[in-house]
């Protein structure tokens, strides 16, 4: 065999085995990536339009799998109980136990602790709520509100139970971090800003970024790795054509 036969040889056995490590590496992140966000995630189908305009009925949402000791205020949360119809219910957590929560000051805000809050993520609602209320969230509970005031069933509806209308800690199962359809819709949830400042601060982002950098990650480099084997391959029988053609010639 020539010494340009030689080299091509080599060269394509090191491209070949570049192009398998790739794939090799890319199924690694891939799986690992997908395994590591089915372990923490659980998916849910909003059931109402009572978080909106954070989440509309019929999206998909991730749901991070925590405990009930994880969640601070401003997180959307997934939870059972059974004075709520024991389903699993979407709201946000604004009070949690030892705050007063009240409304509303004079210009329509939710009042935390006697300090008013600015809360974005309810859109263009006039007021945090056009029923009046107030409520001392027992220790270990939870206050939960609808993004959308004006169509959400929650701790203003139950404020004649012995608890306020609040719920256990434990009863959570989970914490939004994401939309994943529609996909016009899909993103992360990011804590408001709103509760920053308050003892236990906000929530920080939880896993699925960096498990969904992973599984695109993995499958990158499984489509280059496989297309550059793909491309190794072809070139190697060319060359070979073309070497056994000049020899008989």
């Amino acid at each position: 065999m020539s010494r340009a036969g030689r080299t091509g040889g080599a060269r394509g056995r090191l491209g070949r085995t570049l192009s398998s490590l790739a794939v090799a590496v890319g199924c690694v992140l891939f799986l690992g990536g997908f395994g590591w966000a089915a372990l923490l995630y659980q998916p849910y189908t909003v059931p109402s339009d009572s978080m909106a305009p954070t989440v509309d009925a019929g999206d998909r949402i991730l749901a991070q799998r925590i405990g009930g000791d994880e969640v601070r205020r401003g997180d959307v949360v997934v939870f059972r109980d059974p004075v709520w119809g024991d389903l699993p219910m979407i709201k946000r957590v604004v009070g949690v136990g030892g705050d007063t929560v009240r409304c509303c000051d004079k210009r329509g805000r939710l009042v935390l602790n006697g300090e008013a809050l600015d809360e974005p993520y309810l859109g263009q609602q006039e007021r945090a709520s056009f029923t009046a209320f107030e409520a001392v969230v027992p220790e270990g509970r939870l206050f939960l509100l609808g993004d959308h005031r004006n169509d959400s069933i929650d701790s203003r509806m139950h404020l004649q139970d012995a608890a306020n209308g609040s719920v256990e800690r434990g009863a959570v199962v989970g914490r939004v971090d994401a939309v994943v359809w529609p996909l016009g819709e899909a993103g992360m949830t990011e804590p408001p800003e709103s509760f920053a400042d308050l003892p236990g601060g906000i929530s920080r982002p939880g896993p699925l970024r960096p498990a969904a950098l992973s599984i695109a990650a993995g499958a990158a480099l499984i489509l280059v790795g496989a297309a550059a084997g793909r491309t190794t391959t072809l070139r190697g029988r060319r060359a070979r054509l073309t070497h056994n053609g000049g020899t008989h010639g």
